[in-house]
C-alpha cells in the first residue's frame, strides 16, 4: 500500500533542480506534490518504461537493476539521491526498494514548464500575487500550468500570457458574460465559484450546464469561433476572475495549441484508431456527415468530456473549421489529442455520407 503525506518546501528545497526555483515557484508546485512511502520489496518503475514522471529518493534504500545485475544501491538522503533518479526513457534500469522507502514524484511535463516559466518569467509570481492580495494565491496559476495544454504553449507565450492577464473583481449574481453577447475576454476563476447556464425556447430561466471553481476556464469559444455567447457566466458567490482580451487570447493561446489538418492527413489519423467527431448540430449531421462520424454539438462538448476517449485521437470539424476550432481548443485544454479539419467539409474535398 501506498501512503502519501504532504511536501514541504523544505524538504523541495533540497533536491536538483528544484532548488534553483524561486521560493515563490517552490511553494506553487509543494502544492501539487505529495510524499508517497512504498514498502520493502516493491518495484518503484521498472526497466523499459517510458511513464513521465520524475522521481527523487526522500529516504530508504533503492537497488538498481540493469537486467540480472545490480549497478547501484542508493540511500535517501546522500549526494546520490538529490538528482533525479534516472531520468531517461525509456526507463535504462529497474529500481526496487530494499527497505521502506519514501518518495518524491512529479509529472515530468509539468516540472519542466515550471522550470521553464521560472528561468524565463521576468514577471514573478509573487507579483502576481501582490495583484491578487490574497485572493486566490498561486493555486488558480499551478493549475493551469499542469494542463495539457499549456505543455504545448511556447514558454514566451506563457510569460506574455501572465503579464497581459488583468485581474477584475466580482459580486457574487454579478453577470460575467451573458448568451447572445459578443465575445471579448476569455477568462481563469482565481477565486470564488460561477455557474453556467444556457436559455432555451423551452426554458428562458436557463438550463444550468455546469458548476466553476478556482482554475477552471471559460469563455474561449466565442472568442475561438467568431460567435455569440453560448451560454451565461454568473458568479455564485463573491470572487476574483483573471482576464485575456480576445486578440492576446488568439495569439498568445489559440494558435499554438491548434493542430490544423487537411482531409488526407485526417484519413491517415482515422485509420490509425482516430475517430472522426462532427460539432455542428443534430441536423446538420443527419443530413450531410462522415461516415462513422460521432456527433456532439459544440455547446455540449463540455458536458460529454466523460462520454469521450483520452487515449483516442480525434479529427474534429464541421462546416467551415469556426466551431470545429473551438472544439478542439476545449478538447486539447483537458488532455485530449484532438485535430481541426482545414477548411471544414465546405473546402476540404472530403467524402460525405448523405442521410436517406
Amino acid at each position: 500500500m501506498v501512503e502519501e503525506r504532504e511536501a514541504s518546501v523544505q524538504l523541495l528545497k533540497t533536491f536538483a533542480p528544484l532548488d534553483g526555483l524561486k521560493r515563490e515557484n517552490v511553494a506553487a508546485l509543494a502544492k501539487k506534490v505529495t510524499v508517497r512511502t512504498m514498502s520493502a520489496g516493491r518495484t518503484l518503475f521498472k526497466e523499459g518504461e517510458s511513464d513521465k514522471r520524475t522521481v527523487w529518493l526522500v529516504a530508504g534504500m533503492l537497488e538498481i537493476r540493469e537486467g540480472e545485475r545490480t549497478v547501484a544501491m542508493i540511500r535517501g538522503g546522500t549526494p546520490e539521491a538529490r538528482s533525479p533518479l534516472y531520468p531517461q526513457l525509456p526507463r535504462r534500469v529497474t529500481a526496487r526498494a530494499v527497505d521502506e522507502i519514501s518518495y518524491l514524484s512529479i509529472d515530468s511535463e509539468l516540472l519542466d514548464v515550471m522550470i521553464t516559466w521560472d528561468q524565463t518569467g521576468t514577471y514573478e509570481v509573487a507579483e502576481l500575487q501582490a495583484q491578487l492580495e490574497g485572493a486566490g494565491g498561486d493555486d488558480w496559476m499551478t493549475t493551469l500550468l499542469q494542463t495539457k495544454a499549456f505543455h504545448r504553449i511556447p514558454p514566451a507565450n506563457i510569460q506574455a500570457i501572465f503579464l497581459r492577464l488583468q485581474r477584475t473583481p466580482f459580486r457574487a449574481g454579478e453577470v460575467v458574460i451573458k448568451q447572445g453577447d459578443e465575445g471579448d475576454y476569455f477568462y481563469v476563476i482565481v477565486n470564488g465559484k460561477c455557474v453556467v447556464t444556457r436559455e432555451t425556447p423551452l426554458n428562458r430561466e436557463g438550463i444550468k450546464l455546469a458548476e466553476l471553481s478556482v482554475g477552471d476556464t471559460f469563455g474561449e469559444e466565442a472568442l475561438i469561433a467568431e460567435a455569440k455567447r453560448n451560454a451565461t457566466v454568473t458568479m455564485q458567490t463573491d470572487g476574483v476572475l483573471m482576464r485575456l482580451n480576445k486578440q492576446d487570447f488568439r495569439q498568445l493561446m489559440n494558435e499554438p495549441l491548434l493542430q490544423w489538418v487537411s482531409y488526407e492527413q485526417a484519413r491517415e489519423i482515422v485509420e490509425r484508431g482516430g475517430r472522426w467527431l462532427d460539432v455542428r448540430l443534430p441536423s446538420e449531421h443527419q443530413n450531410l456527415s462522415i461516415d462513422g462520424s460521432l456527433n456532439i454539438p459544440l455547446y455540449f462538448i463540455r458536458l460529454k468530456l466523460s462520454a469521450l476517449d483520452r487515449s483516442i485521437p480525434y479529427v474534429v470539424y464541421c462546416d467551415t473549421g469556426r466551431r470545429s476550432s473551438a472544439a478542439a481548443y476545449i478538447l486539447v485544454e483537458r488532455g485530449f489529442d484532438a485535430y481541426v479539419l482545414t477548411g471544414g467539409l465546405t473546402n476540404s474535398g472530403v467524402a460525405l455520407r448523405r442521410s436517406a
